[in-house]
């Protein structure tokens, strides 16, 4: 996905300038080393895609591409707390480099930066604050009401990953000024590639090395994670097929969508494939 650079790059650019103004200096420096450790970036790209391709000129959604990607990298925090997990992106975690009380902090930080860039549009804000919701309620049913089979992985995974994936869609077409059919229709094909997403991260780390990840494999069967493969009887093929089928309804989504056929539509069609790909 490196034809996505140049509108990814308007995202660091203003998290950046963002993350310099935050006070005291202290928060900022570990709200820096958070979110500019590096990252796919694929929520926000979703963003500025669907506003592009929704009519809308990608750089009026770059408030909501980034607040999106602050919202997704507090809850990243919040992971690594609950799992120990002292990597991510191949850096020591918040909670490893600054302690568990500065990593909450931070994290709050983050979804209040966040939230400042939503509070200028109602309809965007409704919007992520749903998809905060749903993601609140996948982390609690991961820990205290799990899954059991494969139908209960669905809506975890739904929830915990997709609901933010068709938040970050939602906001980019209503950028946009999109109408109300379209807006939902790029939000079941966002939700879905979330959905594979997910199930492609818990095969990675099932399948893959800590090196090649940038965060420790394995850790699914090690804290006893409800992941697709800890949950289902399906084999890591078996759930790269399932994974496929989603990013399939993804694109069938997309085509219901008002959209033309531009070269963010042609990106969006290739994210779907991309996560079902991915090896990191």
């Amino acid at each position: 996905m490196e034809t996505l650079d140049r509108r990814v790059d308007l995202v660091d650019e203003r998290l950046e300038a963002l993350v310099d103004d935050v006070e005291p200096p202290v928060l900022a420096e570990r709200l820096r080393h958070i979110t500019l450790s590096g990252g796919k970036r694929v929520r926000p790209a979703v963003t500025l895609l669907s506003c592009e391709a929704t009519g809308g000129n990608p750089e009026d959604a770059v408030e909501f591409a980034l607040g999106v990607e602050l919202v997704h990298n507090a809850s990243l925090v919040v992971d690594d707390i609950i799992d120990r997990s002292a990597i991510r992106r191949g850096t020591p975690s918040a909670w490893a480099a600054f302690g568990y009380g500065p990593a909450i902090v931070a994290s709050d930080g983050l979804l209040g930066e966040a939230f400042a860039l939503f509070s200028a549009d109602e309809h965007a804000m409704q919007i992520v604050a749903e998809a905060m919701s749903e993601l609140g309620e996948g982390e609690a049913t991961e820990l205290v009401a799990r899954p059991t089979n494969e139908a209960e992985y669905m809506e975890l995974a739904r929830r915990k990953t997709g609901a933010l994936f068709r938040a970050a869609a939602e906001v980019g077409a209503v950028a946009a000024g999109a109408n109300g059919f379209t807006i939902e229709s790029m939000g079941e094909y966002a939700e879905r590639v979330g959905i594979a997403f997910q199930m492609r991260d818990d095969v990675l780390d099932a399948t893959g090395e800590s090196a090649d990840l940038g965060k420790p494999a394995g850790q699914d069967a090690e804290m006893d994670r409800p992941s697709v493969i800890q949950v289902t009887d399906l084999s890591a093929e078996e759930a790269n097929e399932r994974a496929q089928q989603e990013a399939d309804k993804a694109l069938a989504a997309l085509e219901t969508a008002t959209v033309e056929d531009s070269e963010a539509r042609q990106y969006l069609e290739q994210l779907a494939e991309y996560v079902v790909t991915r090896e990191r």
